[in-house]
């Protein structure tokens, strides 16, 4: 094989892992409509729960004990990964919640925000200047959210909270040397105690879903644990085999099938969410333009 059949081969690999990983991520919505009778903070518990083995299954299969050890021994990486899980665990949080409240759009709203967070958090606390299109792109998601804001007259705080805890979450992980599939085994790790504490609480209390559930709900419950691990493994595979625009542009095929999920169950689609979108939408492409014109 070639040099230039190996580059087509990883390119060709790398989209079809880019495409695995935003496609759950984009159909999520759908597996927390069928766990909708399962309450919010029992969800996350579960869905902490089940992540632990099938990450460590994964972290095993791909010989990462090693690099995982490295980071449990390492005490200013362990004190990023707590900080990194507790806010991985409130953006897990609020989009359950956002799916139980049938406000997907605002769950496409967020993530459709966060790669302008990041550039916001490199202008505030990195010292970094807004090139034309940055700005122009932020001011015009400004005007987005404030559209929805005024016609609404209730400020998009879910959507916000989403984007902000997202950003955050990735700011905190740039801070540590660890592979995207490590890093996660071990923050699911750190806050599992609680998760099962509190799963073992309402089990107790008799309130707990497992008490009552059928095998049906059982597997759907198991099945959290895939679905929060497989899509950072093909996001991992995807990143070392494409280029950071190519990913970078391949981002808002989730927001997008949020969207569309959105639309699908029905969510009234307002004529403020209409010229929000649009703005955020117009943005995006700048967005996606400056990088591309940078590269």
């Amino acid at each position: 094989m070639t040099a230039v059949e190996l580059d087509d081969e990883k390119l060709r690999n790398g989209l079809i892992s880019a495409l695995i990983a935003y496609s759950i991520w984009g159909f999520l919505p759908v597996y927390f409509k069928f766990v909708h009778t399962v309450p919010a903070l029992e969800m996350l518990a579960h869905r902490i729960v089940w992540a632990v083995p099938f990450g460590a299954a994964i972290v095993l299969f791909r010989r990462q004990f090693p690099e995982v050890r490295r980071a449990l021994a390492h005490r200013r990486t362990l004190f990023f990964l707590l900080l990194s899980a507790a806010f991985v665990s409130v953006n897990w949080f609020l989009y359950i919640v956002t799916i139980a409240r049938n406000e997907i759009f605002q769950a496409s709203l967020g993530y459709y925000i966060n790669p302008l967070m990041y550039v916001m958090v490199g202008v505030l606390f990195l010292g970094e200047k807004l090139r034309r299109f940055q700005a122009i792109a932020v001011i015009l998601a400004a005007i987005g959210v404030a559209v929805l804001t005024l016609s609404s007259g209730q400020f998009p705080w879910i959507a916000i909270a989403l984007a902000v805890s997202f950003t955050v979450y990735g700011v905190i992980r740039k801070q540590v040397v660890v592979g995207a599939m490590a890093g996660l085994f071990i923050e699911t790790l750190f806050i599992a105690p609680f998760a099962v504490f509190y799963l073992l609480w309402l089990s107790r209390a008799q309130v707990a879903i497992l008490t009552s559930a059928d095998s049906s709900m059982v597997l759907l419950l198991a099945l959290s644990g895939p679905l929060t691990v497989l899509p950072l493994l093909f996001f991992a595979l995807a990143a070392r085999r494409l280029p950071l625009t190519t990913l970078g542009m391949m981002q808002f095929m989730a927001p997008t099938l949020n969207f569309g999920v959105a639309v699908y169950y029905g969510e009234v689609l307002t004529s403020a969410h209409i010229i929000c979108f649009a703005c955020i939408w117009v943005a995006i492409g700048l967005f996606i333009y400056d990088a591309w014109r940078r590269r």
